[in-house]
């Protein structure tokens, strides 16, 4: 991006433009990591904090709608890396998954389009809000609520963090995973520490806190008060196979099912049924006060279902639970030809609700769903409420006042856990316990802060029961509250940016236009010349202290050049005296008319080339030598002079000494 300087200078801003393999890096490592980060039974926690890092840093550093689309194919590839993990691939669930990749690129686009019209304190709001406002916007319009898109479900084993849930609902995680992608961002396109400084520190002591506030929820205000044993079963697996089996024959479609059922069918089902009764018995006599059947427990035909509801009644009162069944319905009515639907029957025998299932499978449940009203009744083991298996992906439905909220499931293998654990999110966030009996998956029950309270994988167990002692006292959360009123305030925010944005660019093109300068489509808006303009003053201010240092230096090897400098002159003045004294004893050689083998002799002291310092002792030794015989006296003389020479700063003729 460009700007205009003062003096007509064009000077670049924005962070610099890596080399194209580290960018095409950055995109495969962050796709890699997202991999890893999409509610599924891989997750790593970890990864949702790495790979908004690493599509926000590619986003940035290249051109937006290519880039874009380069994102959308990750997405796209990590949701289809999600169903197929869950063993969900479908034409219609394929489709899903390519646009829930639109919406979730929509956040990368509007950081790459708004973050360099806006003031640093707006631009480091856009990607959070906007992840928290695309996350709201999937639940409110998709068919798949929290299934899939919601950062949430990464991180419901890291319960401190978890908390946060219960004031922000499951959006507020992933706001805070976004704001980290931005903060560690802004860090690395600042031209030092200091720039970045502030961004960074606000964003962990604010990370810092929530995890601080979550940890102390979870030590100081743990559930307190009685609690109740409920039991989850369901029928055993042989049973199972044998009713699947039979189900196998049937040669027509849901219509003929009714009409001719096929052979064995009916003794199938009531082996089920039978099985169900029978675990009821055995956990009530165990001590079980409320007892709970999984989704489509009990699959029968329409004009078996009042039999199978009287049996159920009978076993209640004999019993004295509270029993939730779940019953399958076939029926002939078109187009769904059945009925998903639980009833609570309390121990006197009465019904005392029955439920339909309001949010169907896509692509895979057919039923009518029913008006979404979720019931509750009080019971004195608390107020108890009741939703089937994939309603709890929908939080707007689940916030009601209950104590234990019951979610009868019916899962599969490869998707159980990954389900159940997101069911933890709901019981968090409107503050009751959840028990979720899961035929063929994992049955858990969670207390109001996210804890295990019981746990048990339906391959890996004889026996179908899983026993909890559940608190009957719930609690008022923030979140139970407000309800989504911090995804609204996003939503408002993400659209009060784009106004922003919008006007930050009009007024650029028309301050552009008033001065004359560039074409409007190239021009910066003010509020970018003044991020520009605090960038070149940091890069001033590292450039004067680096001439700074410069300066040091040239200031040192100045001062050195002129310590050797003085140096060299003093060791001149040792030659320069040297030389006076050959020339004092050549004019007394010549006076005492020396004969040649003399001067031949004093040659070697007088014209031999080699060390100064060397020269001058010796040529002192010869003066010595040949003056003593001459003029002692004078000799002596000459030395006391010499001697005193450097303090009077004077210095004798070489004749006068002579």
């Amino acid at each position: 991006m460009n700007t205009t300087n003062p003096a007509g200078r064009t000077d670049r801003t924005g962070p610099r433009r890596p080399a194209p393999r580290t960018r095409w890096a950055w995109l495969t490592l962050g796709t890699a990591a997202h991999l890893l980060a999409v509610g599924g039974r891989w997750d790593i926690a970890a990864a949702a904090w790495i790979f908004p890092v690493l599509l926000l840093r590619f986003a940035r550093t290249g051109r937006a709608w290519s880039g874009a689309l380069w994102l959308w194919l990750a997405n796209t590839a990590a949701a289809v890396g999600w169903l197929a993990e869950s063993a969900l691939i479908t034409p219609f669930t394929l489709a899903g998954a390519a646009g829930l990749a639109a919406l979730l690129t929509l956040p990368y686009l509007l950081d790459r389009l708004l973050v360099r019209r806006l003031r640093p304190w707006a631009a480091l709001l856009v990607f959070p809000a906007s992840v928290a406002a695309t996350e709201f916007l999937i639940t409110l319009l998709s068919p798949f609520g929290t299934a899939y898109g919601s950062q949430a479900a990464t991180q419901v084993d890291v319960l401190p963090l978890l908390q946060l849930v219960s004031v922000t609902g499951s959006y507020g995680i992933g706001f805070l995973l976004a704001w980290c992608a931005t903060a560690v961002n802004a860090l690395w396109e600042a031209a030092s520490w200091r720039a970045a400084r502030r961004t960074v520190v606000t964003c962990a002591s604010v990370l810092l806190a929530v995890v601080l506030a979550g940890g102390a929820r979870l030590a100081f205000f743990p559930p307190d008060g009685p609690t109740v044993r409920i039991a989850a079963v369901t029928a055993d697996a042989a049973l199972i196979r044998a009713q699947k089996a039979a189900y196998a024959r049937a040669t027509g479609g849901r219509a003929d099912l009714v009409a001719h059922p096929p052979p064995g069918l009916r003794p199938a089902q009531r082996a089920v049924l039978d099985g169900l009764l029978a675990a009821t018995r055995r956990e009530a006599a165990a001590g079980a006060k409320i007892v709970v059947w999984p989704e489509q427990g009990v699959r029968v035909l329409a004009a078996d279902e009042p039999a199978t509801i009287a049996a159920a009644r009978t076993q209640a009162r004999r019993s004295r639970v509270y029993l939730e069944i779940g019953l399958g319905v076939h029926t002939a009515r078109p187009p769904a030809y059945g009925r998903n639907e639980t009833l609570l029957i309390d121990p006197a025998g009465t019904v005392r609700w029955t439920y339909q299932k309001a949010h169907p499978i896509p692509g895979s449940e057919t039923f009518v769903p029913g008006d979404g009203r979720v019931p509750t009744a009080a019971t004195p083991y608390g107020r108890l409420a009741n939703v089937i298996c994939y309603d709890a992906d929908f939080p707007g439905m689940m916030r009601v006042p209950a104590d234990i909220m019951l979610v009868p499931s019916h899962d599969w293998a490869e998707y159980g856990g990954a389900h159940t654990r997101k069911a933890a999110l709901r019981a968090v966030e409107a503050g009751y316990a959840l028990v979720r009996p899961d035929a063929e998956g994992v049955t858990a029950a969670f207390d109001d802060q996210g804890r295990v309270l019981a746990s048990t994988d339906y391959f890996t167990t004889d026996r179908q029961a899983t026993v909890a002692y559940v608190p009957v006292h719930g609690t008022t959360t923030v979140y139970d509250r407000i309800g989504d009123g911090f995804a609204w305030l996003c939503l408002a925010g993400v659209g009060a940016l784009l106004v922003a944005g919008a006007a930050a660019r009009d007024a650029g093109e028309r301050h552009q236009q008033a001065a004359g300068g560039q074409h409007p489509a190239r021009i910066d808006p003010p509020q970018v010349q003044e991020r520009s303009r605090q960038r070149q003053a940091e890069q001033q201010r590292h450039g004067d202290q680096q001439r700074q240092r410069r300066g040091l230096q040239r200031s040192v090897a100045v001062h050195a050049g002129e310590m050797v400098a003085r140096y060299r002159g003093h060791r001149g003045q040792q030659h320069h005296r040297a030389g006076q004294r050959e020339q004092s004893v050549r004019e007394v050689a010549a006076r005492q008319q020396l004969q040649p083998e003399e001067r031949q002799r004093m040659k070697p002291f007088v014209d031999e080339e080699g060390d100064e310092q060397g020269q001058a002792a010796c040529r002192e030794c010869a003066d010595r030598r040949r003056l003593e015989a001459v003029e002692p006296v004078g000799l002596q003389q000459r030395d006391d002079e010499h001697r005193h020479g450097g303090e009077s700063g004077k210095e004798s003729g070489p004749v006068e000494r002579a």
